[in-house]
């Protein structure tokens, strides 16, 4: 499996989107990207599309009940749909 690592986008008080995202970690050419944290459903569309230009290989949200559900991907390795067993830091 190729490498994944976690992306922040939780907030712990009410936000508008002008509020901007993290900033987006080192991500390894092709590495699987898991968006997670308590966050409105626009803030993951939002994390979503600047995700789309980086070296990721596919992006995945975290269902704490699930584990990452990848929703992109424009790699072999993964397909969209696939639940991976991973836990946040």
């Amino acid at each position: 499996m190729a490498e994944h690592l976690f992306y922040s986008i939780g907030v712990d008080h009410p936000i508008l989107p002008a509020e901007p995202l993290p900033p987006l970690p080192e991500i390894p050419r092709g590495a699987l990207v898991v968006l997670e944290g308590r966050a409105p459903i626009w803030r993951y569309g939002l994390a979503q599309h600047a995700l789309h230009g980086s070296p990721a290989g596919a992006v995945a949200v975290y269902d704490p009940r699930l584990g990452a559900v990848v929703v992109v991907t424009h790699s072999p390795e993964w397909r969209e749909g696939q639940v991976v067993d991973v836990t946040p830091p």
